[in-house]
């Protein structure tokens, strides 16, 4: 039968116990110490900290989360199916700054897809449980009520993007509005004359936006509303190759495309080409993202860039200020976008 020792760990390492007869306090001051408690003298840290250098101790995570009735975890949802969140860079780029911004700290992160309401319940009644300290929250759909079941529990949350104008749940978001607005001036600006525009699923706010960025431009420039330059897709690859075959058969002399994500860019520009048709000649190509896809896209694609990595580190920031001090206000942030000029417009 193994013996232990009062104060001495299983594993020989040592325990608060030895910290606390070394320091000469009880356990309760050590636990205080370890975790920033104010309510300790300068003189008994002092003597804490030394017993801890001493001994060589090393705070156990899971007690001191516990004591600090933190769980050392936060979530990332994302509510998409798998498919789309491990082939298009935008969730990479996002969770890449989420986890660099998340390197330095003892915190792990779980990521979480939510792809029907069975799911999303079952991640609120987790959630409630302090499984987590705060959430991250992705490509939130616009009558998504997660995000405000979650802060009506007191967890801290911030979003990537919105799902209104009147957002009430922090957010970091990018100028969707303002950078599709930019790549529809180019293509104009580059003598197109029909210039169509492939959209995003319009239950999302940032979707929407860019299709108003569209219109400005169209507008600003002089180009009479026309119904049958709007194709409805989803910002995936497949999406944008139905979506350019549909704008084709309406308008088969258009020769401008401005695309809401890069991966509806591959799309169109796989249609544009099995229908013939040459990028830029017969018909100049924007996308929106500027991910990877952008740049080894044959002919290389002019883009719209949203700071996705920064856009994962500032939210993982903000909530991560969150959590420390509840009192914090929650970001409502939103990023410039900027266009990339390529080969294809």
């Amino acid at each position: 039968m193994a013996v232990v020792r009062r104060g001495v760990g299983r594993d020989g390492r040592p325990t608060l116990e030895q910290v606390a007869a070394r320091a000469g306090v009880g356990r309760g001051t050590v636990s205080r110490v370890i975790n920033g408690s104010p309510r300790v003298s300068d003189r008994t840290r002092a003597a804490v900290e030394a017993a801890i250098a001493d001994l060589g101790y090393v705070p156990h995570q899971a007690a001191r989360a516990l004591a600090a009735n933190r769980s050392n975890a936060i979530a990332l949802v994302v509510p998409e199916v798998e498919a789309r969140v491990f082939a298009e860079p935008f969730f990479s780029g996002i969770i890449r700054g989420v986890s660099a911004e998340l390197a330095d700290t003892d915190i792990q992160l779980l990521l979480t897809l939510i792809r029907a309401p069975r799911e999303r319940t079952r991640f609120a009644q987790y959630a409630a449980g302090n499984r987590v300290d705060g959430v991250l929250l992705v490509s939130v759909h616009g009558d998504d009520p997660l995000p405000d079941q979650l802060a009506a529990m007191g967890l801290p949350v911030v979003m990537t993007g919105r799902r209104s104008a009147r957002e009430p749940v922090p957010y970091v978001d990018c100028d969707n509005q303002g950078g599709a607005q930019l790549a529809v001036e180019h293509l104009l600006g580059r003598g197109r004359t029909t210039v169509a525009t492939i959209t995003g699923p319009t239950d999302m706010y940032a979707a929407r936006c860019r299709l108003e960025g569209y219109q400005e431009a169209m507008r600003v420039a002089g180009k009479p509303h026309d119904d049958e330059l709007l194709a409805l897709g989803d910002f995936t690859e497949e999406s944008g190759y139905a979506a350019m075959k549909e704008l084709l058969r309406r308008r088969p002399a258009l020769d401008g495309v401005f695309c809401a994500s890069d991966p509806m860019a591959i799309g169109a520009r796989r249609a544009l080409r099995e229908l013939g048709r040459t990028v830029p000649d017969d018909v100049a190509l924007v996308g929106f993202d500027d991910s990877s896809l952008a740049r080894h896209m044959d002919p290389a694609l002019t883009s719209v860039r949203q700071p996705i990595e920064g856009m994962g580190r500032t939210m993982t920031r903000a909530l991560l200020r969150q959590i420390d001090d509840r009192e914090a206000e929650g970001p409502r942030l939103v990023l410039p976008t900027e266009l990339v000029r390529r080969a294809s417009s």
